[in-house]
């Protein structure tokens, strides 16, 4: 999964985007942050509940789950017609899954005030806007051909191009589109910018991460009607400095300022969740791991995550809830309560489920 750190120049995206790729192996196993390009970072998901099991299962190795992280070039008003990087900038974000759009919400830079970041929201979500009116401007004109050909499907594609035409129009982005039956593939297939999830993160200033600012509270509001959107307030600069410190001074400082959990580990949770991804376990003496998995994914295809021969062979997978091993402290207790499950290949995998796949084929399970 791809997360695009979006925002205008000087909104904090690289301070945010460097903190978040600090080598932090010491509160995430042995798995390090790690960046593949210079703005590229693969980051794990911070899970309390990966040492628990490695701990059950004497494991050599902790492997969390992971969300890619890309840091794209600023954006400029005037972008949907090139300005800029427009050009380049709007492609990267076509790439992505989901928008970490970063804004100045500290003072200084014109960040300090609710109208000021509430402008800054506006300047790139207008800009996203326009430049998907003008890709569907480009793909009605494909559909009403394909329709008068009387290629199947087409005519629905462009009732609902013309509809999301309506709907950008008004200045409501994509996704908050009602969808009818199947207009959810088509909409994936149009490749629109505003069909992205987005998680505002608000750059504040330290002194206002214990409590909620004016422009956090504004953007709030936004959030609700320009959704599904999530907030998240961070000090982008106060992140980077963590990530210099051990964790136990890490933690130290951010008592002192009023805060329970680091701003960086919030923002990475988050953006898993708007992704609609949760995790399952798999633990034994080689290694616990966290397999990413999309909300509502049935067992077969989950086992297919680890492996496609375990899908294809699929047999059944035993399965325990994480709630339910640590409430009863081992796999033997939890077998014992009847908490440990035999469950087919449509049964729908959640958040927090410990799993053995048992399949056809080489070897016997996984």
């Amino acid at each position: 999964m791809k997360v695009g750190i979006v925002g205008l120049p000087n909104a904090g995206k690289s301070t945010l985007f460097n903190a978040l790729t600090r080598s932090r192996q010491a509160q995430v196993g042995d798995y390090p942050f790690c960046t593949i390009e210079p703005n590229v970072g693969v980051v794990p998901v911070p899970d309390g509940r990966l040492a628990f099991l490695a701990g059950l299962a004497h494991s050599e190795a902790i492997i969390p789950a992971v969300v890619e992280f890309v840091d794209i070039a600023g954006l400029v008003a005037g972008a949907s017609r090139g300005e800029g990087l427009g050009n380049r900038f709007l492609a990267r974000v076509r790439e992505m899954d989901a928008l970490v759009h970063v804004v100045r919400c500290f003072a200084g830079n014109g960040g300090a005030e609710a109208g000021s970041a509430l402008g800054d929201v506006e300047t790139v979500a207008t800009e996203l806007l326009l430049a998907d009116l003008e890709s569907l401007e480009g793909q009605l004109e494909r559909q009403r051909r394909r329709a008068k050909g009387g290629e199947k499907d087409a005519a629905k594609i462009c009732a609902l191009a013309e509809r999301l035409v309506k709907h950008l129009g008004n200045g409501q982005e994509a996704l908050s589109l009602p969808l009818g039956e199947g207009e959810g593939d088509y909409l994936g297939s149009m490749c629109l910018l505003t069909a992205k999830p987005v998680l505002y993160v608000c750059n504040v200033a330290e002194a206002d991460l214990a409590g909620e600012s004016g422009p956090v509270l504004a953007l709030r509001r936004y959030a609700e009607g320009h959704g599904p959107a999530a907030v998240c307030a961070v000090s982008a600069r106060l992140e980077e400095e963590l990530g210099d410190l051990d964790p136990s001074d890490a933690a130290q400082l951010l008592a002192e300022l009023g805060v329970a959990d680091s701003g960086v580990d919030r923002l990475i949770r988050m953006a898993y969740e708007l992704l609609r991804l949760a995790s399952f376990f798999t633990a034994g003496e080689k290694e616990t791991r966290a397999w990413t998995f999309r909300r509502g994914m049935r067992a077969a295809a989950c086992a297919g995550v680890i492996h496609g021969d375990f899908e294809k062979g699929f047999i059944r997978a035993e399965v325990v809830s994480f709630a339910d091993l640590f409430r009863f402290g081992s796999m033997a207790e939890a077998r014992a309560a009847g908490r440990y499950r035999m469950e087919g290949k449509d049964y729908r995998f959640q958040d927090g489920d410990v799993a053995l796949f048992r399949f056809s084929g080489p070897g016997r399970g996984g």
